[in-house]
């Protein structure tokens, strides 16, 4: 028996790439699946987000059932309330209930800040952060009624650490560990957990990423090694009974290595009990601080400048 035998499983943007391998994998432990995906695109030249075919989250339902496993697909987009709510009604109509939901779904709208769009800004933060409250949100009634769920949302080192020209994304992504946090402590009560995963991963939204520096071209390639059925195996375990208890969480995957992050903490505190001028932070606050003072250029490069394990 694998480790979801019995529980049904939602995974959003199933049709291609990390939420490919992970509907995949789910169902090889047992898991009915809904596969949803609204076949967009996903990102790169244009903008992502537009168009729409139902292949690819019926090919990975065909893969599924070809192999002795049970998915349906569904075609809604996350960031229409009604189409996420439909993702759970699907999941409970026809496998009969709801154990997890995994937030994957995203799209690309990149730029560097200062030519960043409203609408660019607006159609990203809808399906990433607003995808993944909506479709919590409708599984959050039946996950109360029986006391038990899981749900696992996608965050990325570009919220966690920062990347250059995406803004909207890294806004985005950083929100969803707050949305995560929260749903924790709101629902621990029901036995209901909430974890994130940052992936790192070759897909159809990073081969957005530009490679036209050596340094970018040196990134690309390292992702390139890094593939999305690394991901899978820790969206079934945290999906899984075997992680009661685990809530509250940030992993991130980076081929065969599993990283934990921290919540951000105090890491100095000095105090002028006369209280401070804008003068004495100049003179003694920040030079006391800055040797632990994140560098203002930071990205994931700098913090895994190693190559993928």
């Amino acid at each position: 028996m694998g480790m979801l035998e019995g529980k049904v499983v939602a995974v959003t943007g199933a049709g291609r790439g990390v939420g490919r391998e992970i509907a995949l994998l789910c169902a090889k432990h047992g898991a009915a699946v809904v596969v949803n995906d609204p076949g967009v695109g996903g990102g790169g030249e244009g903008g992502g987000g537009e168009g729409g075919d139902a292949g690819p989250a019926q090919e990975t339902v065909n893969d599924i059932i070809a192999s002795g496993g049970k998915a349906h697909a569904n075609l809604a987009s996350v960031a229409d309330p009604a189409g996420a709510t439909s993702i759970i009604e699907d999941a409970v109509q026809r496998f009969g209930r709801i154990d997890a939901v995994v937030n994957n779904a995203g799209i690309l709208r990149d730029a560097i800040w200062h030519k960043m769009s409203f609408e660019d800004w607006r159609a990203v933060i809808d399906v990433h952060l607003g995808g993944a409250f909506l479709v919590s949100k409708a599984a959050t009634p039946y996950f109360r009624e029986q006391q038990s769920g899981s749900f696992i949302h996608f965050t990325s080192t570009s919220g966690l650490i920062g990347n250059i020209g995406q803004a909207n994304y890294s806004a985005a992504k950083l929100g969803i560990v707050g949305l995560s946090q929260s749903i924790a402590l709101d629902m621990a009560r029901a036995g209901v957990r909430s974890n994130c995963i940052a992936p790192f991963a070759w897909s159809r939204m990073t081969a957005s990423i530009p490679a036209e520096t050596p340094e970018q071209k040196e990134r690309v390639e390292r992702l390139k090694t890094m593939s999305a059925d690394k991901i899978a195996p820790l969206v079934v375990y945290l999906a899984s009974d075997a992680a009661q208890g685990v809530t509250n969480q940030i992993f991130s995957v980076r081929k065969n290595e599993i990283t934990l992050y921290n919540k951000p903490r105090p890491v100095r505190s000095m105090t002028k009990v006369e209280g401070w001028t804008p003068e004495a932070i100049a003179a003694e606050l920040i030079p006391s601080f800055k040797p632990s003072m994140a560098r203002g250029d930071e990205v994931s490069a700098h913090v895994f400048p190693y190559d993928p394990i």
